[in-house]
């Protein structure tokens, strides 16, 4: 079933260089369609627009000419928006920030402490994000982004910043939570070994006005770390056939 319908028409941001104002076409008719229940990832070069399409879906955006639509949209649905940084408050203990998007749910903090578990951050829960590493702070803002349970979860370079082998705990940790959960994710990314360890689905976007360049589905049963020639192969033949393009 189709849950995400993206219609594009146009978005562009204003340029002004040497007092001269100029049109910056970001997105000329882009359309496509993400099923419920999808791992789809967002692929393209900087500045192509990824970060402005998550924020379009999320509603951060609405300055663009088209619709985004969502089938079912209300209480059912929900988005959850997890950024290149971690966004904790400072104030709030580990299970306080897991917690606070559902604060007004009974049940709250048990959920928030079974998410602080399932990322391994259980003997953290009470210390405050100041006492955490940078890894740690990603743990925890990943929690947060499925406490509320939500239907779509945008996901903008989570683990840029991290070194390898945090970044594989996160990766594994992404993939746990969606397994149980089942959310929509729509996950950004220009580091294509990442796009294809991770997503049912790679969409290719081009320099701006971003067009697809590809949309290709893939069928590398997970876990996929056993089957690293297979993504090697993959990832020569995606490179290739986007070069062609």
């Amino acid at each position: 079933m189709i849950l995400l319908n993206i219609d594009i028409k146009q978005k562009i941001f204003p340029l002004k260089t040497k007092s001269i104002e100029k049109q910056n076409v970001i997105f000329k008719n882009l359309n496509f369609n993400i099923s419920n229940g999808e791992f789809a990832c967002i692929f393209g070069p900087s500045g192509c627009g990824k970060t402005t399409l998550l924020n379009i879906i999320s509603g951060l955006d609405n300055q663009y000419r088209g619709q985004i639509n969502l089938n079912g949209i209300g209480s059912k649905n929900k988005i959850s928006y997890l950024f290149q940084s971690p966004r904790l408050f400072p104030w709030m203990t580990v299970a306080q920030n897991v917690a606070f998007p559902i604060k007004k749910e009974k049940n709250s903090k048990k959920i928030a402490l079974n998410l602080i578990k399932q990322v391994g951050m259980e003997k953290f829960a009470s210390s405050f994000p100041n006492k955490l590493s940078g890894g740690m702070r990603k743990r925890i803002s990943l929690a947060r982004s499925f406490s509320n349970n939500p239907s779509i979860l945008l996901l903008d370079e989570p683990f840029i910043s991290l070194d390898k082998k945090s970044a594989d705990q996160l990766r594994n940790f992404l993939i746990n939570l969606w397994k149980k959960n089942k959310p929509t994710i729509i996950f950004v990314t220009h580091d294509l070994d990442e796009a294809i360890e991770l997503s049912d689905r790679i969409i290719f976007l081009s320099n701006s006005p971003a067009k697809i360049l590809l949309d290709y589905k893939i069928k590398i049963k997970r876990p996929r770390k056993k089957y690293q020639k297979a993504k090697n192969s993959l990832k020569r033949l995606l490179s290739a056939s986007v070069i062609k393009i």
